[in-house]
């Protein structure tokens, strides 16, 4: 057992991630990242309310320009949108960087307008769960309404009680097939009802769901040598373990194990920094409403330290590489199906790959895009859009499986054929 405990230790020293009780990453590495994903705000952009959140929970410099234009940009874009086109999920996330920031979501004061930004969260969290009782799905997803739940329970608004139950009846149903980034985010929720629920019986179906999912990710973890899900989930995955101990005890989380994993990566897409940051300083978004932003003020995130071998970015090769690539549509209006070859640069992403099939060939693959929270998202593709209520989306494949990464960010290789297949989920 000592020779695994070393073994562990010195692969953690040797990638810059030794981890220190209890279950913290070195205060380098958390620099390091937290540099990384405030280069990564552009003012031309609109505000990232995770990636607010992910800073104060990860000790970010609260008084620093960075963070007063995303706080006032976080409470503009809520004036602006929350009651017209934001998705609950949406809502929640400004209400949760508000709470992170010690901001009153109640009272959202921007653009001469006051907003009560929770009494939207109310009635947009109402319709998912009216939609869920009646068709046995949401308005949206159930990762939203896990964070609607989170978001409602953290301000101590009222109203998280009753989603709690039908997520915990969600994650225990034996025909649900649950992400791992959902069932994450809904550990986070159902932990924090549980604290102030009184019914007995909400308890006890609350504790059974979060004792459900907190082994099934420690069974996950110990099976694939410290990996939950994929590198994308990992960062809730590790919130959610560490937010949940009490319901896996006396079991023991090897946290070190898990470390391992993330800090060998090299995370470029800012809102995969901004949900493993807060696990690498022993915080959850459960912590968001209890921080003190007055013991943050005038910190930085630590001198400019070079980036290390494991954060740091790399040269990309000038040799050129063909991929394959196609697009498929089975599902609505006339079905189709359209496939090409294009040679790009060794390095290139699929987005690149994608922008040069549609100048060989606009009328046939031309596509449309729009920033998301995770980065680009692919809207439309041969004039198919995919929608939130048909449920259809754009879904891209490598054979046969899912990409864990967006097309801004992953990069096929030579001779690797890319699908675009229009998709339910």
């Amino acid at each position: 057992m000592l020779g695994v405990a070393l073994g562990i230790g010195v692969l953690l020293a040797l990638v810059g991630c030794t981890a220190i009780e209890p279950c913290v990453a070195p205060q380098d590495m958390v620099s390091q990242l937290l540099q990384r994903l405030e280069g990564s705000v552009n003012q031309d952009e609109a505000a990232n309310p995770s990636i607010l959140m992910a800073m104060n929970l990860a000790g970010g410099d609260s008084d620093g320009p960075i963070h007063k234009w995303l706080l006032q940009e976080i409470k503009e874009e809520a004036v602006r949108r929350a009651q017209k086109d934001m998705t609950s999920g949406q809502v929640a996330l400004h209400v949760l960087a508000l709470l992170s920031s010690c901001q009153d979501p109640q009272h959202v004061h921007a653009l001469e307008q006051t907003l009560d930004l929770i009494r939207v969260l109310q009635q947009k969290t109402d319709e998912e769960m009216a939609k869920l009782e009646a068709d046995g799905i949401p308005k949206t997803t159930l990762y939203n309404v896990g964070v609607d739940t989170l978001a409602l329970c953290l301000a101590e608004a009222g109203g998280a009680q009753g989603p709690s139950v039908a997520l915990a009846k969600q994650v225990l149903s034996p025909e649900s097939h649950i992400s791992v980034d959902t069932q994450a985010m809904v550990a986070l929720a159902l932990a924090c009802v549980y604290n102030y629920v009184e019914l007995q019986d909400v308890q006890d179906l609350l504790r059974e769901a979060l004792r459900t999912v907190s082994n099934s990710f420690l069974d996950e973890q110990e099976k694939r040598n410290g990996m939950i899900g994929n590198i994308y989930s990992m960062g809730l995955a590790l919130q959610a373990l560490e937010a949940t101990r009490k319901f896996y005890a006396p079991r023991k989380w090897d946290c070190a194990q898990a470390f391992s994993v993330v800090c060998t990566h090299d995370y470029q897409q800012p809102m995969a920094i901004a949900q493993v940051l807060p696990s690498l300083v022993g915080r959850s978004y459960l912590d968001v409403a209890g921080l003190d932003c007055a013991a943050t003020k005038n910190m930085s995130s630590g001198q400019q330290l070079p980036l290390s071998p494991t954060l740091g970015t790399h040269g990309i090769p000038r040799d050129l590489i063909q991929v394959h690539y196609s697009i498929t549509n089975t599902l609505q209006g006339k079905h189709f199906r359209y496939s090409t070859s294009v040679t790009v640069p060794s390095g290139s992403t699929l987005l690149q790959v994608m922008e040069v099939a549609a100048q060989e060939n606009p009328q046939t693959f031309s596509f449309q895009m729009e920033q998301a929270s995770w980065g680009l998202f692919v809207t439309s593709i041969h004039g198919l859009a995919g929608s939130m209520e048909d449920r259809t989306y754009w879904q891209f494949l490598s054979a046969g499986d899912a990409l864990d990464e967006g097309v801004g960010t992953y990069k096929p290789h030579d001779g690797e054929h890319i699908e675009a297949i229009f998709s339910i989920y």
